[in-house]
């Protein structure tokens, strides 16, 4: 049978996953945004498991409202990579630091 020690193994492995995309990739934003949603994920299933370990729907709820920030936060982001992309002609993120000031 599959416990909840098996959903949260699985959230961390993401979650690792997530932060290693973050820090070890420098130099592409969509790579980066793509880190975060995995991290995301891994808290919609920790939210989940525990929702369904102790029979109560508050943490369902939570996930739901985390998935639509998340799809929020995807659709704002790459609208503001393509305008990005339009005026410099590149993402990397090297050269992202000229927005400063």
């Amino acid at each position: 049978m599959i416990g909840i020690e098996h959903y949260l193994v699985v959230s961390a492995i993401l979650f690792v996953i997530g932060v290693l995309g973050i820090f070890l990739n420098r130099k592409n934003i969509i790579v980066i945004l793509m880190a975060i949603e995995l991290i995301l994920l891994s808290v919609n299933i920790n939210l989940v498991a525990f929702s369904a370990y102790l029979t109560d729907m508050i943490g369902q709820v939570f996930a739901m409202f985390v998935l639509t920030v998340a799809s929020g936060e995807a659709a704002i982001g790459l609208a503001i990579l393509v305008i990005y992309f339009r005026s410099r002609g590149t993402i990397a993120v090297d050269d992202a630091d000229r927005l400063k000031g």
